[in-house]
Protein backbone atom coordinates (compact mmCIF):
# COMPACT_ATOMS: atom_id res chain seq x y z
CA UNK A 1 0.00 0.00 0.00
CA UNK A 2 1.22 3.29 -1.24
CA UNK A 3 1.77 5.63 1.99
CA UNK A 4 2.44 9.85 2.08
CA UNK A 5 4.49 9.51 5.21
CA UNK A 6 7.87 10.45 3.44
CA UNK A 7 9.72 13.27 2.98
CA UNK A 8 8.15 15.70 -0.21
CA UNK A 9 4.68 13.78 -0.20
CA UNK A 10 2.37 16.61 -1.09
CA UNK A 11 -1.26 16.28 0.44
CA UNK A 12 -4.46 18.28 1.40
CA UNK A 13 -5.66 17.89 5.10
CA UNK A 14 -7.68 20.19 7.72
CA UNK A 15 -6.09 21.73 10.60
CA UNK A 16 -7.65 20.42 13.72
CA UNK A 17 -5.41 21.79 16.61
CA UNK A 18 -2.18 23.38 17.84
CA UNK A 19 0.96 22.50 19.35
CA UNK A 20 2.12 24.40 22.63
CA UNK A 21 4.07 26.36 20.52
CA UNK A 22 1.06 27.26 17.87
CA UNK A 23 1.92 25.18 15.33
CA UNK A 24 -0.88 23.63 13.51
CA UNK A 25 -1.93 20.05 13.65
CA UNK A 26 -3.40 17.64 11.08
CA UNK A 27 -3.86 14.00 10.21
CA UNK A 28 -1.95 11.81 7.59
CA UNK A 29 -2.28 7.98 7.96
CA UNK A 30 -3.47 8.35 11.60
CA UNK A 31 -0.71 10.23 12.08
CA UNK A 32 -0.45 13.70 13.71
CA UNK A 33 1.80 16.12 11.21
CA UNK A 34 2.71 19.68 12.75
CA UNK A 35 2.54 22.92 10.00
CA UNK A 36 3.81 26.36 10.85
CA UNK A 37 1.34 28.75 11.19
CA UNK A 38 -1.69 26.66 10.19
CA UNK A 39 -4.97 27.83 12.13
CA UNK A 40 -7.43 25.24 13.05
CA UNK A 41 -10.29 25.19 10.87
CA UNK A 42 -8.66 25.66 7.90
CA UNK A 43 -7.65 23.73 5.01
CA UNK A 44 -4.03 23.12 3.40
CA UNK A 45 -2.01 21.58 0.73
CA UNK A 46 1.16 19.94 2.89
CA UNK A 47 4.02 18.81 1.83
CA UNK A 48 6.00 16.60 3.92
CA UNK A 49 9.42 17.79 5.03
CA UNK A 50 10.41 15.12 7.83
CA UNK A 51 9.11 11.84 9.32
CA UNK A 52 10.55 10.30 12.65
CA UNK A 53 9.75 7.64 15.04
CA UNK A 54 8.05 10.11 17.02
CA UNK A 55 6.96 13.02 14.83
CA UNK A 56 5.97 14.22 11.16
CA UNK A 57 6.80 17.83 9.95
CA UNK A 58 5.18 19.51 6.76
CA UNK A 59 5.06 22.53 5.30
CA UNK A 60 2.38 24.55 3.92
CA UNK A 61 2.30 24.81 0.72
CA UNK A 62 -1.16 26.60 -0.11
CA UNK A 63 -4.04 27.69 2.12
CA UNK A 64 -6.59 26.49 0.67
CA UNK A 65 -9.89 27.64 2.88
CA UNK A 66 -8.62 30.20 5.57
CA UNK A 67 -10.13 30.84 9.27
CA UNK A 68 -12.20 33.64 10.03
CA UNK A 69 -9.22 34.27 12.75
CA UNK A 70 -6.32 34.65 10.45
CA UNK A 71 -4.74 38.03 10.33
CA UNK A 72 -1.43 39.52 8.04
CA UNK A 73 1.43 39.11 10.46
CA UNK A 74 2.69 43.05 10.90
CA UNK A 75 6.21 42.02 11.48
CA UNK A 76 8.26 40.82 8.35
CA UNK A 77 10.36 38.43 10.29
CA UNK A 78 7.30 36.90 12.05
CA UNK A 79 7.64 33.15 11.13
CA UNK A 80 11.91 33.15 11.46
CA UNK A 81 12.15 35.06 14.41
CA UNK A 82 11.50 32.84 17.35
CA UNK A 83 9.67 35.55 19.38
CA UNK A 84 5.96 35.99 18.01
CA UNK A 85 4.20 32.60 17.55
CA UNK A 86 1.00 34.08 17.40
CA UNK A 87 1.38 36.99 15.32
CA UNK A 88 -0.94 35.35 12.41
CA UNK A 89 -4.21 35.25 14.30
CA UNK A 90 -6.56 37.67 15.85
CA UNK A 91 -6.05 38.34 19.92
CA UNK A 92 -9.50 36.49 20.48
CA UNK A 93 -8.23 33.10 18.47
CA UNK A 94 -4.63 33.94 20.75
CA UNK A 95 -5.96 33.78 24.22
CA UNK A 96 -8.70 30.61 23.34
CA UNK A 97 -5.36 28.81 22.50
CA UNK A 98 -3.55 30.03 25.62
CA UNK A 99 -6.45 28.92 27.41
CA UNK A 100 -6.63 25.81 26.02
CA UNK A 101 -3.00 25.13 26.48
CA UNK A 102 -3.17 25.27 29.95
CA UNK A 103 -6.56 23.08 30.94
CA UNK A 104 -4.86 20.35 28.15
CA UNK A 105 -2.14 20.18 30.37
CA UNK A 106 -3.99 20.05 33.87
CA UNK A 107 -5.82 17.52 31.96
CA UNK A 108 -3.87 15.37 29.96
CA UNK A 109 -0.30 16.21 31.83
CA UNK A 110 -1.18 16.74 35.65
CA UNK A 111 -4.44 14.07 35.80
CA UNK A 112 -6.56 16.58 37.31
CA UNK A 113 -10.47 17.89 36.78
CA UNK A 114 -9.26 21.39 37.87
CA UNK A 115 -9.69 23.74 34.83
CA UNK A 116 -8.60 27.57 34.18
CA UNK A 117 -11.44 29.77 34.99
CA UNK A 118 -11.26 32.17 32.85
CA UNK A 119 -7.66 34.13 31.44
CA UNK A 120 -6.97 37.64 31.71
CA UNK A 121 -5.97 38.96 28.33
CA UNK A 122 -3.74 42.01 27.95
CA UNK A 123 -4.90 46.03 27.30
CA UNK A 124 -1.67 45.85 25.03
CA UNK A 125 -0.17 43.32 22.85
CA UNK A 126 2.44 45.57 21.42
CA UNK A 127 5.38 47.88 22.89
CA UNK A 128 4.50 45.84 26.45
CA UNK A 129 8.10 44.28 27.08
CA UNK A 130 10.10 46.20 29.97
CA UNK A 131 12.77 43.78 29.22
CA UNK A 132 15.01 42.73 25.83
CA UNK A 133 17.65 41.01 25.23
CA UNK A 134 19.37 41.97 21.36
CA UNK A 135 21.67 39.32 20.32
CA UNK A 136 24.60 40.46 17.68
CA UNK A 137 26.16 38.31 15.18
CA UNK A 138 28.87 39.07 12.87
CA UNK A 139 28.68 41.60 10.36
CA UNK A 140 27.08 42.89 12.81
CA UNK A 141 23.64 41.53 12.73
CA UNK A 142 21.11 42.26 15.62
CA UNK A 143 17.99 40.97 16.49
CA UNK A 144 16.75 37.80 17.74
CA UNK A 145 17.36 34.38 17.13
CA UNK A 146 15.75 31.95 14.60
CA UNK A 147 13.91 29.17 16.41
CA UNK A 148 16.44 25.90 17.75
CA UNK A 149 19.52 27.89 16.68
CA UNK A 150 22.20 30.47 17.29
CA UNK A 151 21.66 32.31 14.37
CA UNK A 152 20.60 36.18 14.65
CA UNK A 153 17.65 37.24 12.20
CA UNK A 154 17.74 40.98 12.40
CA UNK A 155 15.02 42.93 13.92
CA UNK A 156 15.30 46.65 13.04
CA UNK A 157 11.98 47.21 15.12
CA UNK A 158 10.33 44.73 16.94
CA UNK A 159 6.88 45.40 17.97
CA UNK A 160 6.79 43.61 21.19
CA UNK A 161 9.32 46.27 22.19
CA UNK A 162 9.23 50.14 23.59
CA UNK A 163 10.56 52.34 20.14
CA UNK A 164 13.74 53.46 22.44
CA UNK A 165 14.61 49.78 22.50
CA UNK A 166 14.95 48.98 18.92
CA UNK A 167 16.89 52.47 18.94
CA UNK A 168 19.76 51.71 21.53
CA UNK A 169 20.39 48.54 19.76
CA UNK A 170 20.23 50.13 16.46
CA UNK A 171 22.99 52.49 17.97
CA UNK A 172 25.24 50.09 19.03
CA UNK A 173 25.33 47.95 15.92
CA UNK A 174 25.74 51.22 13.99
CA UNK A 175 28.79 52.51 16.69
CA UNK A 176 30.08 48.91 16.26
CA UNK A 177 30.37 49.19 12.29
CA UNK A 178 31.65 52.30 12.31
CA UNK A 179 34.56 51.67 15.17
CA UNK A 180 35.03 48.34 13.68
CA UNK A 181 34.35 45.98 16.31
CA UNK A 182 33.24 42.53 16.21
CA UNK A 183 30.22 41.19 17.26
CA UNK A 184 30.53 37.73 18.93
CA UNK A 185 31.10 34.49 16.88
CA UNK A 186 29.48 31.70 18.70
CA UNK A 187 30.76 29.15 16.77
CA UNK A 188 34.47 30.68 16.37
CA UNK A 189 34.55 31.73 19.99
CA UNK A 190 36.26 34.83 18.66
CA UNK A 191 34.71 38.62 18.83
CA UNK A 192 33.31 41.05 21.41
CA UNK A 193 30.03 42.18 21.38
CA UNK A 194 27.49 39.01 22.17
CA UNK A 195 24.10 40.78 23.73
CA UNK A 196 22.73 43.84 24.72
CA UNK A 197 20.44 44.19 27.47
CA UNK A 198 17.89 46.56 28.03
CA UNK A 199 15.51 47.20 30.93
CA UNK A 200 13.17 50.17 31.47
CA UNK A 201 10.57 51.19 33.87
CA UNK A 202 8.42 53.72 34.47
CA UNK A 203 10.90 56.18 35.49
CA UNK A 204 14.22 54.81 34.57
CA UNK A 205 15.82 52.80 31.49
CA UNK A 206 19.26 50.93 31.79
CA UNK A 207 21.36 49.24 28.95
CA UNK A 208 23.76 46.79 29.89
CA UNK A 209 26.58 45.81 26.76
CA UNK A 210 27.13 42.15 27.44
CA UNK A 211 30.71 41.52 25.83
CA UNK A 212 33.22 38.65 25.65
CA UNK A 213 35.48 41.17 26.96
CA UNK A 214 36.35 45.37 27.62
CA UNK A 215 34.83 47.44 25.09
CA UNK A 216 36.44 50.14 23.53
CA UNK A 217 35.62 53.92 24.91
CA UNK A 218 32.68 55.52 23.19
CA UNK A 219 30.08 52.31 23.77
CA UNK A 220 28.76 54.35 26.27
CA UNK A 221 28.61 57.84 24.63
CA UNK A 222 26.48 56.19 21.81
CA UNK A 223 24.17 54.23 23.43
CA UNK A 224 23.03 57.82 25.33
CA UNK A 225 23.19 60.62 22.05
CA UNK A 226 20.50 57.76 20.86
CA UNK A 227 18.76 57.30 23.68
CA UNK A 228 18.77 60.70 26.39
CA UNK A 229 16.42 59.15 27.77
CA UNK A 230 18.83 56.32 29.93
CA UNK A 231 19.43 55.96 33.61
CA UNK A 232 22.47 53.97 33.77
CA UNK A 233 25.16 51.89 31.36
CA UNK A 234 26.74 48.74 32.51
CA UNK A 235 29.63 46.48 31.17
CA UNK A 236 29.06 42.26 31.61
CA UNK A 237 32.48 40.97 30.40
CA UNK A 238 31.04 37.64 29.58
CA UNK A 239 33.81 35.06 28.01
CA UNK A 240 31.80 32.01 28.72
CA UNK A 241 30.73 29.27 26.25
CA UNK A 242 26.92 28.82 26.25
CA UNK A 243 23.95 30.79 26.37
CA UNK A 244 23.47 32.49 29.90
CA UNK A 245 23.73 35.80 28.83
CA UNK A 246 24.84 37.91 32.09
CA UNK A 247 27.67 35.44 33.40
CA UNK A 248 30.28 37.22 34.63
CA UNK A 249 31.29 40.61 36.42
CA UNK A 250 28.56 43.62 36.12
CA UNK A 251 30.06 47.24 36.09
CA UNK A 252 28.68 50.71 35.81
CA UNK A 253 30.26 52.75 32.76
CA UNK A 254 27.63 55.39 33.19
CA UNK A 255 24.59 56.39 35.57
CA UNK A 256 23.27 54.15 37.89
CA UNK A 257 23.58 50.56 38.05
CA UNK A 258 19.92 49.47 38.98
CA UNK A 259 16.51 50.71 37.64
CA UNK A 260 13.43 51.24 40.01
CA UNK A 261 9.63 50.32 39.61
CA UNK A 262 6.31 50.32 41.43
CA UNK A 263 4.28 47.93 41.33
CA UNK A 264 1.26 46.80 43.36
CA UNK A 265 2.22 50.07 45.46
CA UNK A 266 5.70 48.87 46.31
CA UNK A 267 8.76 50.62 45.35
CA UNK A 268 11.41 48.02 43.85
CA UNK A 269 15.10 48.69 42.81
CA UNK A 270 15.72 46.14 40.64
CA UNK A 271 19.87 45.31 39.93
CA UNK A 272 20.45 43.50 36.00
CA UNK A 273 20.53 40.19 37.71
CA UNK A 274 17.10 40.14 39.41
CA UNK A 275 13.88 38.63 38.20
CA UNK A 276 10.99 40.81 37.01
CA UNK A 277 8.03 40.35 35.10
CA UNK A 278 8.52 41.51 31.55
CA UNK A 279 4.94 43.26 31.39
CA UNK A 280 4.55 45.33 34.34
CA UNK A 281 0.79 46.08 33.42
CA UNK A 282 0.25 42.57 33.14
CA UNK A 283 2.00 41.83 36.34
CA UNK A 284 -0.15 43.92 38.53
CA UNK A 285 -3.06 41.68 37.84
CA UNK A 286 -1.31 38.64 38.55
CA UNK A 287 0.46 39.70 41.80
CA UNK A 288 -3.36 41.19 42.90
CA UNK A 289 -4.81 37.77 41.57
CA UNK A 290 -2.35 35.95 43.89
CA UNK A 291 -2.73 37.72 46.62
CA UNK A 292 -6.51 37.18 46.53
CA UNK A 293 -5.75 33.67 46.57
CA UNK A 294 -3.12 33.78 49.35
CA UNK A 295 -5.26 35.35 51.72
CA UNK A 296 -2.46 36.54 53.68
CA UNK A 297 -3.85 39.28 56.24
CA UNK A 298 -2.62 38.10 59.84
CA UNK A 299 -0.56 35.13 58.79
CA UNK A 300 2.79 33.91 57.75
CA UNK A 301 3.97 34.31 54.38
CA UNK A 302 6.91 32.53 52.92
CA UNK A 303 7.86 33.54 49.85
CA UNK A 304 9.89 31.27 47.40
CA UNK A 305 11.81 32.53 44.54
CA UNK A 306 11.36 36.01 45.82
CA UNK A 307 14.04 37.92 43.33
CA UNK A 308 13.81 41.35 44.29
CA UNK A 309 10.80 40.67 46.72
CA UNK A 310 8.12 41.67 44.42
CA UNK A 311 5.06 39.19 44.87
CA UNK A 312 6.11 39.29 48.25
CA UNK A 313 5.34 42.38 48.97
CA UNK A 314 2.79 42.79 46.64
CA UNK A 315 0.96 39.77 48.31
CA UNK A 316 2.14 40.05 51.98
CA UNK A 317 2.13 43.62 52.74
CA UNK A 318 -0.84 43.33 55.61
CA UNK A 319 0.89 39.67 56.39
CA UNK A 320 1.86 39.23 60.05
CA UNK A 321 5.48 37.99 58.78
CA UNK A 322 7.12 37.44 55.10
CA UNK A 323 9.79 34.87 54.76
CA UNK A 324 11.68 35.42 51.15
CA UNK A 325 14.35 33.17 49.66
CA UNK A 326 16.51 33.30 46.01
CA UNK A 327 19.58 32.27 45.09
CA UNK A 328 20.91 35.07 43.44
CA UNK A 329 22.46 37.18 45.83
CA UNK A 330 21.87 40.36 44.30
CA UNK A 331 18.14 39.50 43.93
CA UNK A 332 18.07 39.16 47.74
CA UNK A 333 20.20 42.47 48.65
CA UNK A 334 17.34 43.89 46.02
CA UNK A 335 14.44 42.37 48.22
CA UNK A 336 15.95 43.46 51.68
CA UNK A 337 16.95 47.32 50.28
CA UNK A 338 12.95 47.04 48.93
CA UNK A 339 10.95 45.68 52.16
CA UNK A 340 12.88 48.55 53.95
CA UNK A 341 12.11 51.25 51.53
CA UNK A 342 8.66 50.21 51.64
CA UNK A 343 8.01 50.16 55.37
CA UNK A 344 8.18 46.28 55.35
CA UNK A 345 9.08 45.43 58.85
CA UNK A 346 8.43 42.02 59.11
CA UNK A 347 10.40 40.77 56.27
CA UNK A 348 13.26 38.45 56.30
CA UNK A 349 15.69 37.13 53.48
CA UNK A 350 17.32 34.30 52.84
CA UNK A 351 20.06 33.34 50.16
CA UNK A 352 20.32 29.75 48.85
CA UNK A 353 19.12 27.25 47.21
CA UNK A 354 15.10 26.76 46.99
CA UNK A 355 15.34 23.17 47.84
CA UNK A 356 18.13 23.79 50.40
CA UNK A 357 16.43 26.72 51.66
CA UNK A 358 12.85 25.27 52.15
CA UNK A 359 14.61 21.80 54.16
CA UNK A 360 15.97 23.80 56.51
CA UNK A 361 13.22 25.90 57.21
CA UNK A 362 10.68 22.91 57.71
CA UNK A 363 13.79 21.20 59.47
CA UNK A 364 14.02 24.09 62.02
CA UNK A 365 9.94 24.00 62.60
CA UNK A 366 9.03 26.90 60.15
CA UNK A 367 5.06 26.50 59.44
CA UNK A 368 4.02 28.92 57.40
CA UNK A 369 0.06 29.82 56.63
CA UNK A 370 0.90 30.38 53.12
CA UNK A 371 3.77 29.69 50.56
CA UNK A 372 4.04 31.42 47.68
CA UNK A 373 6.06 30.31 44.60
CA UNK A 374 6.75 31.50 41.10
CA UNK A 375 10.00 28.88 40.22
CA UNK A 376 11.02 28.89 36.58
CA UNK A 377 10.10 27.61 33.44
CA UNK A 378 11.45 24.24 34.72
CA UNK A 379 9.40 24.15 37.70
CA UNK A 380 10.22 22.50 41.33
CA UNK A 381 12.38 19.32 41.45
CA UNK A 382 11.06 16.96 43.95
CA UNK A 383 13.23 17.92 46.90
CA UNK A 384 11.55 21.68 46.54
CA UNK A 385 7.68 19.99 46.58
CA UNK A 386 8.50 17.63 49.53
CA UNK A 387 10.72 20.41 51.38
CA UNK A 388 6.84 22.29 51.07
CA UNK A 389 4.53 19.51 51.71
CA UNK A 390 6.56 18.99 54.90
CA UNK A 391 5.94 22.37 56.07
CA UNK A 392 2.18 21.72 55.58
CA UNK A 393 0.75 24.83 54.97
CA UNK A 394 -3.02 25.80 55.08
CA UNK A 395 -2.73 27.69 51.63
CA UNK A 396 -0.06 26.86 48.32
CA UNK A 397 0.47 29.47 45.99
CA UNK A 398 1.45 28.30 42.43
CA UNK A 399 2.76 31.24 39.70
CA UNK A 400 3.98 29.38 36.70
CA UNK A 401 5.57 30.47 33.12
CA UNK A 402 5.02 26.81 31.92
CA UNK A 403 1.97 24.87 31.74
CA UNK A 404 3.78 21.34 31.34
CA UNK A 405 5.78 21.57 34.41
CA UNK A 406 2.87 23.13 36.04
CA UNK A 407 0.30 20.37 35.74
CA UNK A 408 3.84 18.21 36.60
CA UNK A 409 4.33 19.69 39.61
CA UNK A 410 0.20 19.91 40.97
CA UNK A 411 -0.04 16.58 40.10
CA UNK A 412 2.90 15.37 42.20
CA UNK A 413 1.73 17.99 45.57
CA UNK A 414 -1.90 16.71 44.92
CA UNK A 415 0.74 12.68 45.91
CA UNK A 416 1.61 15.00 48.86
CA UNK A 417 -1.63 15.80 49.83
CA UNK A 418 -2.47 18.97 48.71
CA UNK A 419 -5.89 20.22 46.54
CA UNK A 420 -5.54 22.33 43.13
CA UNK A 421 -8.63 24.66 43.71
CA UNK A 422 -8.51 27.36 41.75
CA UNK A 423 -6.63 28.77 38.29
CA UNK A 424 -7.05 31.52 36.37
CA UNK A 425 -4.45 32.31 33.44
CA UNK A 426 -3.03 35.51 32.65
CA UNK A 427 -1.51 36.68 29.31
CA UNK A 428 1.80 38.14 30.37
CA UNK A 429 3.80 37.25 26.58
CA UNK A 430 0.97 38.66 23.97
CA UNK A 431 2.00 37.50 20.51
CA UNK A 432 3.99 34.98 21.93
CA UNK A 433 3.19 30.59 22.44
CA UNK A 434 3.87 31.67 26.46
CA UNK A 435 1.22 32.30 28.97
CA UNK A 436 1.40 32.58 33.04
CA UNK A 437 -1.36 30.81 35.45
CA UNK A 438 -1.39 30.85 39.19
CA UNK A 439 -3.26 28.34 41.39
CA UNK A 440 -4.66 28.06 44.86
CA UNK A 441 -4.16 24.63 46.49
CA UNK A 442 -5.29 23.98 49.68
CA UNK A 443 -4.10 21.46 52.45
CA UNK A 444 -6.41 18.11 53.32
CA UNK A 445 -7.60 17.46 56.80
CA UNK A 446 -4.16 16.54 58.21
CA UNK A 447 -3.90 20.20 58.42
CA UNK A 448 -6.24 20.37 61.26
CA UNK A 449 -3.34 18.73 63.87
CA UNK A 450 -0.56 21.01 62.74
CA UNK A 451 1.37 22.63 66.14
CA UNK A 452 2.49 26.13 65.43
CA UNK A 453 6.20 27.01 66.60
CA UNK A 454 7.46 30.42 66.80
CA UNK A 455 11.12 31.05 66.45
CA UNK A 456 13.33 33.51 65.04
CA UNK A 457 15.65 33.33 62.37
CA UNK A 458 18.21 35.45 64.38
CA UNK A 459 18.48 32.81 66.85
CA UNK A 460 19.43 29.70 64.17
CA UNK A 461 22.23 28.77 62.16
CA UNK A 462 21.89 31.34 59.15
CA UNK A 463 24.87 29.46 57.53
CA UNK A 464 22.80 26.16 56.67
CA UNK A 465 19.91 27.91 54.67
CA UNK A 466 22.58 29.08 52.10
CA UNK A 467 23.56 27.49 49.25
CA UNK A 468 27.13 29.05 49.88
CA UNK A 469 27.71 26.64 53.03
CA UNK A 470 27.50 23.66 50.72
CA UNK A 471 29.72 25.96 48.45
CA UNK A 472 27.94 26.33 45.55
CA UNK A 473 26.29 29.86 46.18
CA UNK A 474 29.95 30.86 47.43
CA UNK A 475 31.25 29.75 43.84
CA UNK A 476 28.51 31.75 42.55
CA UNK A 477 28.86 35.27 44.32
CA UNK A 478 32.26 35.05 43.96
CA UNK A 479 31.72 34.86 39.92
CA UNK A 480 29.10 37.40 40.07
CA UNK A 481 31.18 40.53 42.20
CA UNK A 482 34.70 39.68 40.89
CA UNK A 483 34.44 37.43 37.87
CA UNK A 484 36.54 34.79 39.83
CA UNK A 485 36.52 31.20 39.42
CA UNK A 486 37.16 29.28 42.90
CA UNK A 487 37.02 25.65 43.58
CA UNK A 488 35.63 23.79 46.63
CA UNK A 489 39.13 23.06 47.75
CA UNK A 490 40.35 27.05 47.91
CA UNK A 491 36.73 27.50 49.66
CA UNK A 492 37.67 24.59 52.02
CA UNK A 493 41.13 26.24 52.55
CA UNK A 494 39.83 29.56 53.65
CA UNK A 495 37.48 28.22 55.70
CA UNK A 496 39.56 25.83 57.72
CA UNK A 497 42.60 28.91 57.89
CA UNK A 498 39.52 31.28 59.55
CA UNK A 499 38.34 28.25 61.90
CA UNK A 500 35.20 27.44 59.78
CA UNK A 501 34.87 23.55 61.03
CA UNK A 502 34.55 21.49 57.94
CA UNK A 503 33.40 17.94 57.80
CA UNK A 504 35.79 15.18 58.67
CA UNK A 505 38.38 14.84 55.61
CA UNK A 506 36.16 17.12 53.45
CA UNK A 507 38.45 18.25 50.59
CA UNK A 508 41.47 16.44 51.72
CA UNK A 509 44.45 14.95 49.82
CA UNK A 510 43.81 10.68 49.63
CA UNK A 511 47.27 10.69 51.13
CA UNK A 512 49.87 12.62 53.42
CA UNK A 513 52.28 13.07 50.66
CA UNK A 514 49.80 14.47 48.41
CA UNK A 515 50.25 17.84 47.38
CA UNK A 516 47.09 20.46 46.85
CA UNK A 517 47.19 23.90 45.42
CA UNK A 518 47.00 26.98 47.62
CA UNK A 519 44.16 29.54 47.54
CA UNK A 520 45.58 32.80 45.26
CA UNK A 521 46.12 35.87 47.45
CA UNK A 522 42.95 37.36 45.54
CA UNK A 523 40.97 34.85 45.20
CA UNK A 524 41.13 33.93 48.94
CA UNK A 525 40.27 37.53 49.39
CA UNK A 526 37.02 37.07 47.18
CA UNK A 527 36.13 33.81 49.35
CA UNK A 528 36.19 36.01 52.50
CA UNK A 529 33.83 38.63 51.12
CA UNK A 530 31.42 35.97 50.10
CA UNK A 531 31.76 34.58 53.71
CA UNK A 532 31.12 37.81 54.89
CA UNK A 533 28.43 38.12 52.88
CA UNK A 534 26.71 34.82 53.69
CA UNK A 535 27.24 35.78 57.66
CA UNK A 536 29.38 33.00 57.78
CA UNK A 537 31.89 35.26 59.25
CA UNK A 538 31.89 38.52 61.29
CA UNK A 539 32.00 41.95 59.63
CA UNK A 540 35.69 42.49 60.93
CA UNK A 541 37.12 39.56 59.57
CA UNK A 542 39.99 39.43 57.65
Amino acid sequence: METLLVKNALFEADIDGLTSQADGVCRLEGRAVFVPRALPGERWRVRVVKVTKTAVWGRGEALLEPSPHRVGPACPAFGKCGGCACMHMDYEAELAFKLGRVNDALRRIGGLELQAERIIGAERTEGYRNKAIYNFAPGPVCGFYRPRSHEVIAAPRCLLQPEAFDRAAGALRDWMEKNDVPAYDEAAGTGLVRHLFLRRTSSDFAACIVSAGPVPEGAADALRAACPELTGVLLCVNAMPGNVVLDGPVRTLWGRPTVTETLCGASLELSPLTFFQVNTAQAERLYTLAGQYARPAGRTVLDLYCGAGSIGLAVARDAARLIGSDVVPSAVENARRNAEKNGVANAEYICGDAAEVAKKLADSGLRPDVIVTDPPRKGMDEAVLRAIAGMGPETLVYVSCDPATLARDLKRLAGMGYTAERCTAVDMFPRTAHVETVVQLSKGEIQSTKIRVDFSLEDMDMSGFQKGATYGEIKAYVKEHSGLTVSSLYIAQVKQKLGIIERENYNKPKSENAKQPQCPPEKEKAIVEALRYFRMIKENAK
